[in-house]
């Protein structure tokens, strides 16, 4: 819901202060049915996708794991609008249907950063970024509902200039304007923060590039041309943690995410964070959450059989 109203709601007061129709808007669903969102509001589409429709941009709003009731049809109606000169875009989850339907190969497309590992393990041939916007030629992604609606300011922009998105910015208390190139702030990889030594920062970097295959303190220690006691002093000083013990917490934040968000098995989880086997995993897991995965993932279930969502996990 605040994905929709955050790109709607900018073009509607566009409109009012240029005083003047320059974006009109419809709700589509795929079947043209009520919809209810996340938040338990329910919204009624103008029209079903399956409808003559000849949209200049059509965006996709969904949870990660939210699916066509009619894949074939659905995806083809997107692909017949691409052909055709559309912009095609996807919001926060909807970068997921978006590249099941077959439009984004060879795009780049932004993914919001709770869904980053479940994204990468089902589409790992995709470039997916971390900013918080990304157009590719007719391809826009925004990795949530604050970045669409500064997506929704640059279309503004673009089509009436610079001081009506400033306006609009300023009705709404908008307070920062974010164009492409900015980074989504993420709290799981504080590699990002500049407080941080760059000893941690730059280990943290290099464990992150492979936690499928996680390298050991020595290794890292090796790479970076200082000893093992020197990152271990280090990373004590500036998190309080051991570094081994600081890696294992993201390895685990990782592997709420493919939990959560994707259908992977546990035992391809496991793997996704380097964990051979199932059992020492499934251990770390209880220790870090309280839950096994199967547990954490039922738990969740249970939320969206009854049409809720979790918020982001961290």
């Amino acid at each position: 819901m605040s994905c929709l109203t955050s790109i709607i709601e900018p073009l509607r007061a566009a409109n009012e202060i240029a005083e003047r129709e320059t974006f009109s808007w419809q709700l589509i669903s795929e079947t043209g049915s009520k919809v209810t969102s996340s938040a338990g509001v329910i919204f009624e589409p103008d029209v079903a996708l399956s409808a003559k429709l000849d949209p200049a941009m059509i965006f996709l709003l969904s949870g990660p794991l939210s699916e066509f009731e009619a894949p074939r049809a659905s995806n083809s109606v997107l692909r017949k609008l691409e052909r055709t000169g559309a912009v095609l875009g996807g919001i926060s989850g909807g970068v997921f249907p978006l590249v099941k339907s077959g439009v984004m190969e060879g795009y780049k497309c932004s993914v919001h950063w709770c869904y980053e590992a479940a994204f990468k393990s089902e589409f790992p041939e995709m470039l997916a970024s971390g900013e918080v916007i990304v157009t590719d030629r007719r391809r826009y992604t925004a990795s949530g509902a604050a970045a669409a609606f500064d997506l929704a300011l640059q279309l503004i922009e673009e089509r009436l200039g610079p001081d009506i998105a400033l306006e609009v910015a300023c009705w709404f208390q908008h307070p920062m304007m974010r164009g492409e190139g900015v980074e989504q702030r993420v709290p799981l990889k504080p590699s990002t923060d500049p407080a941080l030594p760059d000893l941690v920062g730059r280990s943290i970097e290099m464990f992150v590039e492979r936690l499928d295959e996680p390298r050991s303190v020595g290794d890292i220690a090796k790479a970076l041309g200082v000893t093992p006691r020197q990152v271990e002093r280090a990373f004590k000083k500036a998190t309080g943690q051991s570094p081994s013990h600081y890696f294992r917490a993201l390895r685990m934040n990782a592997a709420r995410q493919l939990v959560l968000y994707s259908k992977d098995s546990t035992a391809q989880v496991a793997a996704a964070v380097g964990f051979s086997t199932t059992t020492p995993f499934v251990n770390h897991y209880r220790n870090a959450f309280g839950v096994t995965p199967k547990q954490d993932r039922g738990r969740i279930n249970a939320f969206r059989v009854q049409g809720n969502m979790p918020l982001p996990s961290t």
